[in-house]
Order: structure tokens, then sequence, then C-alpha cells
């Protein structure tokens, strides 16, 4: 078991199959464990934030406190308090506690657990199951789960940091309470800051901390308490009894901050919607941000890339047609020099995209024209469009009478191109935005000649 776990295996043998540990004999982090290990809360009183889900009354606290019914899935970031919480549940509950991490459990194990639980349900005692990122567990895992939970064989209590809509089978959902707990506030982990400073669990008052170390650090773990604590372990490391922490020490031993962003989660899609939402509000500037977040976490060039081409026809389109061009050079320019060099023409790209003048008439054209398409509204090919090159095609009216435009000195000439049932549909209708407002301008005399109404 990891360092983070909750429980000690226990003794070998103990559980058929490595159904998880078991009983209610808490993970205990000894002197030498990390410092987040040592101040993990030991009672509802010390978990800091949450009061949305704590207060009194709430289904959470009462689950905590031994007297809720229902399953739930823990859902929110890194160092917010899921397996605290469920460690909790646990203590609550009294032995009949099971532990199983995603990583390591398949759906033998999970069914061991089931068993093992309804045969102890028959002597009057309840299982709590608790997962461990269960957004890892594959369909079939989950779906193991759903009898057990449905007859209450077990309280299923389930932690994710990706949002159960995208990770977790809908039955599951449906019978489980979702909660989802939220990043901590600056002044809640200046709590937990402080109190690992004074905590004999923590570093007992053995040094102590400027103000401005204090904020780097809060600054730094970006809502997450783990991450916090982590970083105060770092720098405290390298400060003597007695001494205290300055701003100095704090930044020499947090070289940066790890920016919070799961490539594969809900953090992933959180961020990017933000990217592409600030490109079609213009606003460079947090345009710029959130393309810095995405390659500081590591995300892939070319998925980034991607989404600047897609966004340069759904939402610029003609209103700068050089936009698209932009974004597939840089696509091209990202695949032929890598990173780190990329960044500058993806920057660039996102700069040209922001500060362009935005139109969505390209996606709502296209839009209503499949609208009507998949409404049924094909119709024949007019007769005079459909090729004529093969033998026989003549005989069958095939291309008879069909004008070249070239032939007339506009350009352009009187001919119906849509099918009868649309000969009168308009789907491209474009805005008086940049380069839209000259098309806006030629574009109703294109339409009444070709329409044969001027």
């Amino acid at each position: 078991m990891s360092q983070d776990a909750l429980f000690d295996a226990g003794p070998p043998g103990q559980e058929p199959d490595g159904a998880g540990a078991r009983g209610s004999t808490f993970f205990q982090a000894g002197p030498g464990a990390p410092l987040a290990a040592r101040m993990r809360p030991r009672t509802l009183d010390e978990i800091v934030g949450q009061d949305h889900l704590l207060g009194e009354g709430k289904p959470l606290r009462r689950l905590v406190e031994g007297s809720g019914e229902a399953s739930v899935i823990l859902y929110g970031p890194p160092g917010t308090g899921k397996t605290t919480v469920a460690s909790l549940i646990a203590a609550a509950m009294g032995q009949n506690f099971v532990g199983l991490s995603a990583l390591n459990s398949g759906v033998k194990q999970v069914r061991a657990v089931i068993d093992r639980a309804r045969r102890d349900l028959i002597d009057g005692q309840r299982t709590v199951l608790f997962i461990d990122e269960v957004h890892r567990f594959s369909k079939t895992q989950q779906d193991a789960l759903l009898g057990a939970v449905e007859n209450r064989t077990v309280l299923l209590v389930a932690a994710t940091t990706e949002n159960p809509s995208f990770s977790v089978v809908s039955p599951l959902l449906s019978r489980s309470l979702l909660l989802q707990l939220r990043s901590l506030e600056p002044t809640d982990l200046r709590t937990v800051v402080g109190r690992a400073l004074a905590d004999e669990r923590g570093l007992g008052a053995r040094v102590t901390a400027d103000e401005d170390a204090v904020e780097q650090i809060v600054l730094l773990a970006g809502g997450d308490a783990r991450r916090a604590l982590t970083y105060l372990d770092a720098a405290a490391e390298s400060v003597a009894d007695g001494g205290r922490l300055d701003l100095e020490t704090v930044t020499n031993n947090v070289n940066r901050a790890v920016v919070r962003y799961d490539r594969d989660g809900d953090q992933h899609y959180d961020v990017v919607s933000a990217f592409i939402k600030s490109i079609r509000g213009s606003d460079v500037d947090a345009a710029l941000h959130y393309l810095a977040r995405m390659l500081e976490a590591g995300e892939d060039p070319r998925f980034i890339a991607r989404r600047l081409v897609v966004h340069a026809s759904e939402d610029i389109g003609m209103a700068d047609p050089t936009a698209l061009q932009t974004a597939v050079a840089a696509a091209q320019a990202v695949q032929l020099i890598g990173m780190p060099e990329g960044r500058l023409t993806l920057a660039q790209a996102t700069i040209h995209l922001a500060t362009a003048p935005k139109s969505p008439a390209v996606i709502n054209a296209i839009g209503k024209a499949q609208a009507d398409v998949q409404a049924g509204k094909a119709g024949a090919v007019p007769a005079h469009l459909r090729d004529g090159h093969y033998e026989g095609a003549k005989k069958l009216g095939n291309a008879v009478g069909y004008k070249f435009p070239h032939d007339d000195p506009r350009g352009v000439v009187t001919q119906q191109y849509l099918p009868d049932e649309l000969r009168d549909a308009v789907y491209y209708e474009p805005t008086d935005h940049g380069a839209e407002n000259r098309i806006q301008g030629f574009l109703g005399r294109l339409r009444r000649i070709v329409r044969g109404r001027g």
C-alpha cells in the first residue's frame, strides 16, 4: 500500500484473493512519514473547508457520524479531503470496512468483498466499501458493484478526481449520492499550514514561518491541502531547529507550482473549455493564460493546435479567412519543430484568433444545411447539374441545359442549383464583422442573380 493509503493491510491471508484492507485499523503515520500523512485529520472537527457538505444535517456529516444509509461518490480535486472523509466514515461504521484501490483491484477482488459482505450482513454487520480512484475502474468492474449497492449489501464510498459524469457508469451514479468537494480557500490553507507548524504530529513548533513564506506556500498550493503540506515539509527540512522559514527558503525549495491539470480528466476539459471561450470572447490575455497552463502541464501541443484549427472556422470563419491559415500553419509548425519552440507558434495563433473579428456564420450555415438533410429535405439533384460524361447520360437528360458561368461577363448566371424543395433555402448569413462585412455587401446581389430575381 502507498503511504497515502488509509489502512494497514493486516495479516497476510486475512482476506481472500487480496480483497483489500479490512477492519478499522487506520494507516498509522509514524514520525518518518511525510507531513501530509502525519497531519491527516482524525476527527470531523479537524477537517478544514467543505462546510457546504459537513454542516449540521448534511448527508456527508450523517455518513461521517455513522447514521447515513446512502452510498456516496466523493468528487473533487486532489487534496480536498476525499480520503480523509472516507477514513472517518470507516471509523464511525466500526470494523466492517474494506478499502480497495482501483489501481490494483479487479472484478475478482470486488466480488470477493461483496460475497464476504453478504455473509456478514446475515450476522447483522454492515460493510463499508471504500474505492479510491473509482474512475480507473472499467465499466465491467463498476457494473460488478451495482447489485450490492442497490440492495445495500455494502455502503459504497468512492473517491474520484474526475467528473463522474464522464468516468462513472450511469447506473452506479443513479444509485449513489454525488457530493462535490471544493478546492480549499486561502484562509483554509493558512489554517492547515499553521496547524502543521504547531501540532506535535507536524513540525511541533520546531520552526516558525514568516507571513510571506506562508502566503507563498498557500499561493503555490492552489487549493490543495496535501500540496501545501508537501511544500512546507520540503522547505522546513532546510531550516535548523529554532530557525525561521522565510520567503527565500520557500522559493529555493519549491521551484515552481505544479499546475493542477489532469490530461485525462475533468481539469483537462475545464481548461480547454476556458481556453476556447477566452478566444471566442476576444480576451487575448486570458487565452494566453490557459495556453500557458496547458503547456506547463505537458499537454500534447498537437491537441492544442487541433483545437485552434477548429476554432478558426467555428468562431471566426469568413470574418477573417486568414485565421484558419494561421491555425493550420501553427499545427504544421508544431509537427515540424516540436517543443519547446512550438509554444511560440501556438502563442502566435492564439493571439491572432483572440484578436480576430468573430462570426458564427460558418458553423450556423453548415448546421442549418445538415438539419435540412437530416429532416429528409434532400431532393433530387437538378437534371442539368448531373454528371453527363458517360455514354447515354444525355438521353437521361443529365447535364442538358447547364449554363457555364464563365460564359457570362459577370461570371454568374441565373440557374437552379438547389433541389426543388429547397430552391429558396438560405444557409450562410454573414455578419457585418471583419471581412464578412464585404461579403454581406455582395452576397445578396449574387443570390438575386442566381435565383433570377434581379
